[in-house]
């Protein structure tokens, strides 16, 4: 049983289990790692409190040449627009000097709005369970254990229908380029396809982050929809930029999805901001 537990993402008591570390990266990803840990610490310095990699460079599964390396960074105070340029420099100059990402991204916090309850079933239960630390002190420690319930589903990813008005907005303005709506593809593939997800998770019972395997979970419950979450899958790995998938993402996958979700566990809490 325990064996069963772990490959679905938990640990042998029904918690959510840690899912990255260092020991995973990948050995081509490995100088960019130590790259981004050292400066950093140059960067940022008595400003930062801890940073955390995460996604597929800590799992292990980053593919050289098309995976992104993924920062989270603490810092003591809330960041400041100061504090937010320098880590968009940072990510520019590492990606320009390690051919082995497409793309470095820094997601920047303050230490008390990560331990804040209004954020502990997001971003507190992201940095404890999908984020892997690389320095400082490890929040997750301040953090509860987590499952797969219905309160973290709601939290995590109940904001979908407040999200597509926005992502029409965006779609509506993107350049008429294959180039321009190819990132929108992906990153709104990406999105439905763990919404899509997290409706099932409880049902499920676990966890994973790979997008195939969450269309997979989500396929028995909705057979219905299962083609459309598996082909955002695919495209979440491999996007075109073809703009009737997007028309379809934002009139009918989205709509439906944000209904279903409220429908089942409800609608995330407002954040202050």
């Amino acid at each position: 049983m325990a064996e069963t537990l772990h490959r679905k993402g938990l640990d042998d008591q029904g918690y959510l289990a840690r899912e990255g570390s260092l020991a995973r990266v990948p050995h081509a990803f490995r100088p960019v790692v130590a790259a981004a840990r050292d400066r950093l610490l140059e960067v940022f310095g008595e400003r930062l409190h801890s940073a955390y990699l995460y996604g597929s460079v800590p799992r292990g599964t980053a593919r050289v040449g098309h995976s992104d390396l993924d920062l989270l960074l603490t810092t003591h105070q809330e960041p400041t627009a100061a504090d937010r340029a320098d880590a968009g420099r940072l990510d520019r100059a590492l990606d320009e000097e390690f051919g082995q990402v497409d793309g470095v991204g820094t997601l920047l916090f303050g230490r008390e709005r990560l331990l804040s309850e209004p954020e502990r079933y997001d971003l507190g239960w992201f940095v404890a369970c999908l984020c892997t630390p690389l320095l400082g002190e490890d929040l997750a420690e301040y953090l509860p254990r987590y499952r797969p319930d219905s309160v973290l589903a709601r939290e995590t990813n109940g904001d979908l229908a407040l999200l597509l008005p926005r992502w029409r907005e965006r779609v509506a303005g993107a350049r008429d380029t294959e180039e321009a709506r190819r990132p929108l593809v992906r990153f709104m593939s990406r999105h439905l396809v763990r919404t899509g997800f997290t409706l099932v998770m409880p049902r499920w019972n676990g966890w994973t982050s790979d997008l195939r395997e969450m269309a997979d979970a989500f396929a028995p419950y909705y057979p219905e929809r299962a083609g459309q979450l598996r082909a955002a899958a695919l495209l979440g790995s491999e996007p075109t930029g073809d703009p009737d998938v997007l028309r379809s993402y934002v009139d009918d996958l989205g709509p439906w999805l944000a209904g279903e979700y409220a429908r089942v566990h409800g609608v995330k809490a407002l954040r202050p901001d």
